[in-house]
């Protein structure tokens, strides 16, 4: 899979070339994955900082794409991404214990901010602890959102920032090709299943 090119942009610092060679991420499109995106949630919200099972798997899971991070294959963390028009929201970022601190975040962030930019957005919400504004204010390029209070959920105190998303010159359209629209998330520069059911389509075998 091609490496991204816009999504490390929108990080304060470049990431080197070991991490790539050691980290992977991608999005989350079997059931498998999703099992596994919920083991690192659990291990790290509920079982760390005792979220109930309700606040943690709140609902919007089936209705979300996720990510998720492997460390020489194994799964390390994950994020969520929802959509709404004209921005899109960061949340559920979680890493497990023996990795953080370490650039298999910034691998995981890369990828994600990549396929955020090549759905066109350029903005982002996130709810960040915070505890933690220090940490993520040196990780992508964000600001805190002028004039908007802290608030309280599931115990922690929390604040909204803005996140800035490089252009992608290559950004999906409303005019696209339709068969790349309906690839899989992520790789939609890759021929799909449904592009070789055109073959089966009424008068392909005489135009050919």
């Amino acid at each position: 899979m091609a490496r991204p090119e816009i999504g490390p942009q929108a990080l304060c610092r470049p990431i080197p070339e070991d991490a790539w060679q050691r980290y992977a991420a991608r999005p989350v499109r079997t059931l498998e994955d999703f099992l596994m995106m919920a083991s690192v949630r659990a291990a790290v919200f509920m079982a760390e900082q005792a979220c109930p099972y309700e606040e943690e798997f709140d609902g919007n899971d089936l209705c979300a794409t996720h990510f998720l991070l492997f460390d020489r294959g194994r799964p390390v963390g994950t994020l969520r991404i929802r959509w709404f028009a004209g921005f899109a929201k960061l949340e559920r970022i979680a890493v497990l214990p023996g990795e953080r601190g370490r650039l298999g975040l910034r691998v995981l962030l890369a990828e994600a901010f990549e396929l955020v930019a090549r759905k066109g957005y350029r903005r982002m919400i996130g709810q960040i602890q915070a505890r933690l504004w220090p940490v993520w204010s040196r990780t992508f390029k964000c600001r805190l959102l002028p004039g908007r209070a802290p608030f309280w959920f599931s115990d922690y105190e929390y604040r909204e920032i803005e996140i800035f998303v490089p252009e992608h010159p290559d950004a999906l359209t409303f005019e696209a090709d339709p068969y790349q629209i309906i690839r899989p998330e992520g790789v939609w520069d890759t021929p799909g299943v449904l592009d070789a059911s055109a073959e089966r389509a009424p008068g392909h075998e005489e135009a050919a």
